[in-house]
């Protein structure tokens, strides 16, 4: 299939089957709503668009990133598009983790039953006692006893770990080493001994549920096999950046498609709310503006973003390290924008839950926060400019 068509036979999946169910399954609870995301799982299978990412031998399309981009801005347009194709964070990057440094065992074990959609997993990187701009400031340990890791520590915003078969823990295995190489990532069945999930944490008024949650857990002496360990020993941190960069091109192109759908919601609203008869809210100035400034914006975001995904293809994400900087930091400020001026065309419609602006508007404002905040990348952009203009002593 080409590229052309699998986006349309995405476009024709997100607009005929997805869209019609969207309210049912943001107001109801992750209970209620799994058999029927279940079956909008069966549908993208049939359609072609499962794991589209994996190889075809983990039943997935093999797209190289940059296709994958593309896809991912249509299937963004609303918020299930991404799991019920089976490419949705946090299980994406673990599937890429596994693909890429796993072992046969931990790939048939694992990796396998993930890519069929048979379970789900989650990611425990970020501590409540450490700032989460600062993956190297980590409390939890991994203590080598004979052929096990006991495993104690306290992590939150795990996200999807409620009901998750199993968590890649980013754990301290060799405290006396550099910063960068004291970590590992080691798999942790779960539930197992000395795990508990202590909640899921309210994110603006709403704890979710499910894959749709994040949530508060502990290691209480938690032991698993030293062949649960991904990679080397002391390699977690440079297995966490080979995560984040695809994960980021991943994430800018969802939000790119979010902003379309807002996009397109306030135009349609701008043209049909009329405030007095035969004069439509397009009518006015300033929501020309914000419709002329949103069109801009998310067509430069786009640019920016395959660009990164191009240089990422042909010289790896550390030589794209600064394009993938700049998309954190423009597309995250684009969708705020865009989903502002959106909310704020359809006036009091706009906080309600019957279009799904508002709900972008609360659980998107973390785009801001998460895989770095703004200020990190920003400070990382400065100095490497600057650094071009300094002066040798």
């Amino acid at each position: 299939m080409t590229t052309d068509a699998l986006l349309d036979t995405a476009r024709d999946f997100v607009r005929d089957v997805l869209i019609p169910q969207e309210a049912t399954l943001l107001r109801a609870s992750w209970t209620e709503v799994e058999p029927q995301l279940e079956r909008l799982r069966a549908a993208a299978r049939e359609r072609g668009l499962w794991a589209p990412f994996l190889p075809a031998s983990l039943g997935g399309r093999g797209l190289p990133l940059e296709r994958f981009a593309r896809l991912s801005e249509v299937l963004g347009a609303t918020p299930f598009g991404h799991y019920a194709c089976n490419c949705q964070a946090p299980d994406v990057g673990n599937m890429e983790l596994l693909h890429l440094f796993g072992t046969p065992e931990q790939q048939a074990e694992w990796l396998s039953p993930l890519a069929a959609g048979r379970i789900r997993s989650c990611f425990a990187m970020t501590e409540p006692e450490h700032a989460g701009s600062n993956p190297t400031q980590l409390s939890t340990r991994a203590v080598r006893e004979g052929d096990e890791y006991v495993i104690t520590g306290h992590k939150w915003f795990t996200s999807s770990a409620e009901g998750a078969a199993f968590a890649i823990v980013m754990a301290v295995t060799t405290p006396d080493a550099p910063p960068h190489a004291r970590a590992s990532q080691i798999i942790v069945p779960l539930p197992t001994p000395g795990y508990t999930l202590v909640r899921n944490i309210s994110v603006m008024g709403e704890p979710g549920g499910g894959w749709a949650s994040h949530a508060e857990i502990t290691f209480d002496g938690v032991r698993v096999p030293v062949t649960n360990r991904l990679g080397d020993e002391g390699a977690g941190f440079a297995l966490a950046q080979e995560r984040l960069g695809p994960g980021r091109i991943h994430h800018c192109m969802r939000w790119i498609g979010i902003c379309e759908r807002a996009f397109t919601l306030m135009c349609r609203y701008a043209l049909s709310r009329e405030l007095t008869p035969g004069h439509p809210l397009a009518e006015q100035q300033q929501v020309q503006f914000w419709i002329a400034e949103s069109r801009i914006e998310i067509h430069a975001a786009r640019l920016m973003v395959l660009d990164a995904a191009a240089r990422i293809s042909r010289e790896g994400q550390r030589a794209a390290r600064e394009e993938i900087a700049y998309i954190k930091v423009f597309v995250a400020h684009t969708l705020h924008r865009v989903l502002d001026r959106a909310l704020q065309v359809h006036g009091a419609l706009g906080m309600t839950d019957d279009t799904p602006i508002a709900w972008w508007y609360r659980h998107e404002r973390a785009a801001r926060i998460y895989d770095g905040a703004d200020e990190v990348h920003k400070t990382v952009i400065a100095r490497r400019a600057l650094a071009a203009y300094r002066v040798p002593a």
